[in-house]
């Protein structure tokens, strides 16, 4: 029997710009040069994943402080 693993959370743009509080534009600059990995919707929207998100957040805090 398989067990279901928990899908996991997706983020966009606005959500990641608010997290690193710079505008979403800015967000998606940084995927288009290679810094983010993104997903693609099937509307073609970008969505990033949250795991990965939250380590650059503690990495950059970390290089920050």
């Amino acid at each position: 029997m398989k067990v279901a693993r928990p899908q996991e959370k997706l983020l966009t743009p606005a959500e990641v710009a608010a997290m690193f509080r710079v505008d979403p534009k800015t967000v998606t600059r940084w995927a288009k040069a290679g810094k983010l990995s993104s997903i693609r919707t099937l509307g073609g929207h970008r969505r990033y994943r949250e795991a990965e998100i939250d380590a650059l957040l503690k990495q950059s805090s970390v290089s920050a402080g």
